[in-house]
């Protein structure tokens, strides 16, 4: 009667090693986390008691403080954009030096040489 009650189980499970207990440990945890964490972020009024040892509430932010957060937006974009004209203004100087640079070097190289005749004339050497 006893191999007829082992047959008739829907699962069978195996014995498994720690770092496989430890994997599922972790799943579970991870699962349990990131409900949590939807929760948190979650727009709405909500309570946490874990287990009477960690309570935490939650309130949905008021128009004051919502107002506030917009004003703070708006700076934040405006100095977003003030570097962001800065930058340009910067990058477009870069691409005039290096524009310089390029006429300078399809000049001939001749004349950005020194010829050393020049260099043997020079004061140090009198």
């Amino acid at each position: 009667m006893s191999e007829s009650a082992t047959d008739d189980r829907l699962i069978q499970v195996e014995k498994m090693s720690i770092d496989q207990l430890a994997g599922g440990f972790v799943m579970i945890a991870g699962a349990i986390g990131s409900l949590l964490l939807v929760i948190w972020q979650s727009k709405c009024h909500c309570k946490m008691n874990l287990c009477y040892i960690f309570s935490c509430e939650r309130r949905p932010p008021n128009e004051e403080e919502m107002k506030s957060l917009k004003e703070q937006g708006k700076e934040m974009k405006k100095k977003t954009d003030n570097m962001m004209k800065k930058e340009n203004k910067i990058l477009e100087k870069e691409d005039e030096i290096l524009d310089e640079v390029e006429s300078q070097k399809s000049l001939s190289p001749s004349s950005s040489t020194i010829k050393i005749s020049e260099l043997d004339e020079s004061p140090r050497n009198r």
